[in-house]
């Protein structure tokens, strides 16, 4: 029996062409979703403990400031100083300390600013002065600028699509929360224990943070390449030179040799800051690359002078209600209860309006009504009552930057290419609290007044805040597009 021979593969040639030119192509390939973290619960509980002690800190000590002032004694000029030896290391190194978890891993960064932040919290109860408070203060500001951008970045690393969003929305909802209780918090704790207990109530906190991300927080990939040590040495320089030019200025209410020399010498050691980062190109700390988007450039701005404005009136509200006005620093940590609880209930609404309808117009109308509110406590009477003569004020202003706060974020991500993001948002963080870092030191000029002229310099120190909360929303509306 003979079989048929196959057909010879010339003869089948043109099948094969046809069947190449014709063939489906097969389904993309889709990346399998990342796994989610084993102990993500624990992750989000480490960073959220961590973080918390920089918001709980930034609002419980301005209620607690006369009281400090007055129990080490302590000269009106030094008072800003107290919140400033804070604010100074946290906006300059902001960067450099996200800058050292991408090199030596987030989790071991992360627990160092921990541990650093609650050695300081104890050096600042255990003082009996103020050059140790002042020096305190200092490494709890070095502690919070490592601590706080390794807890952002630990919950990037370890969560993907989705659960990033909310394990990093429970962060920041603990943050709003820990920045919400603090001042009726310390008010209670200056009353019913004494100062000193705003900075033990760190230590359990900070050995909670400390005792979660040793168990169950994974280290993230160590980086390559070298830290900008010279950047950090050359920010830090700049800004302490022009805050203490400012606030010797605010505290004399004259321009003096020291002052003039402190700014001048603030400008020059910034301007080589811009240059060395220029040299750097894409490895610096702040590429100057990010500056070629005029959004961002406007965004920048409006985030100086509206965050400016609110650290000023943070600060001085509650000093003029207790000094002013004679409340318990209980009452006063509770009149700015309000602020916190209208921006958490309303951020949410104007994230979606934003996502909605773009940034522009949120970002132009919230500082304008945020001004609107600053206009009303202009006329603030710490005598009169709290919810005639306060409270009108603070709804007002709480109401407009919430409408500036949610879209805010969103506007300076979306203003760069996705490589500068995370350098984008961390930069900006660090503007958020220069300009509370200058508004702190140019609030000496009211701090040191008493009676009818600290009255009256709140009142005018309220109407420079509107004027720059006007400003803001302005230079969003003149540099955003819908």
């Amino acid at each position: 029996m003979r079989f048929p021979r196959p057909p010879h593969r010339l003869a089948l040639a043109p099948l094969a062409r046809y069947s190449r030119r014709h063939a489906k192509p097969p389904p993309p390939m889709t990346a399998p979703a990342p796994p989610a973290p084993r102990h993500g619960g624990w992750i989000i509980a480490a960073c959220m403990c961590a973080s918390s002690l920089a918001f709980l800190d930034g609002s419980v000590t301005n209620v607690a400031l006369p009281t400090i002032g007055h129990s080490l004694a302590a000269d009106p000029a030094t008072l800003p100083w107290i919140i400033n030896a804070y604010l100074l290391p946290l906006s300059a190194l902001l960067l450099f300390g996200g800058a050292t978890g991408d090199y030596f891993g987030r989790r071991r960064m992360l627990i160092l600013g921990v541990a650093i932040f609650a050695l300081a919290s104890l050096g600042c109860a255990l003082s009996r002065g103020t050059d140790l408070l002042l020096a305190s203060r200092a490494l709890q500001g070095i502690g919070a600028a490592i601590l706080m951008p390794n807890s952002l970045g630990l919950l990037g690393s370890s969560f993907h699509g989705e659960a990033r969003g909310r394990a990093i929305g429970t962060w920041a909802s603990a943050g709003a929360i820990a920045s919400a209780v603090g001042p009726p918090l310390g008010g209670w704790l200056v009353d019913a224990v004494g100062w000193r207990a705003i900075f033990y109530l760190n230590l359990p906190v900070a050995a909670a943070a400390i005792a979660i991300a040793w168990r169950f927080v994974p280290e993230s990939p160590r980086g390559k390449g070298g830290l900008d040590w010279l950047g950090a040495a050359l920010a830090t320089a700049g800004l302490g030179s022009l805050t203490w030019a400012l606030t010797l200025w605010s505290s004399s209410h004259a321009v003096s040799t020291q002052s003039t020399i402190g700014l001048v010498g603030g400008v020059a050691l910034l301007a080589g800051f811009v240059l060395h980062q220029h040299r750097l190109g894409e490895r610096a700390m702040m590429p100057l690359a990010l500056f070629g988007s005029l959004p961002f450039v406007g965004l920048t701005v409006l985030t100086l002078l509206l965050y400016g404005a609110l650290g000023g009136l943070i600060l001085l509200l509650p000093y003029l209600l207790i000094v002013g006005g004679g409340y318990p620093p209980a009452q006063a940590g509770l009149a700015l209860l309000p602020f916190s609880i209208v921006i958490g209930v309303s951020s949410r609404f104007a994230g979606r309006l934003a996502a909605r309808i773009g940034g522009r117009w949120p970002l132009s109308i919230g500082p304008i009504v945020t001004g609107l509110g600053f206009w009303l406590l202009s006329g603030a009477d710490p005598q009169a009552s709290y919810w005639t003569s306060i409270l009108p004020g603070m709804l007002v202003l709480s109401l407009g930057m919430a409408g500036a706060v949610a879209p805010l974020t969103t506007a300076v991500l979306a203003s760069v290419d996705d490589r500068f993001t995370g350098t984008a948002s961390g930069f900006n963080s660090a503007i958020a609290r220069t300009g509370g870092l200058v508004a702190t030191a140019l609030a000496g000029a009211v701090l040191s007044q008493t009676g009818a002229a600290l009255v009256g310099g709140f009142h005018v120190a309220a109407l420079v805040c509107a004027a720059l909360a006007v400003a803001a929303g302005m230079t969003a509306f003149l540099t955003l597009k819908d």
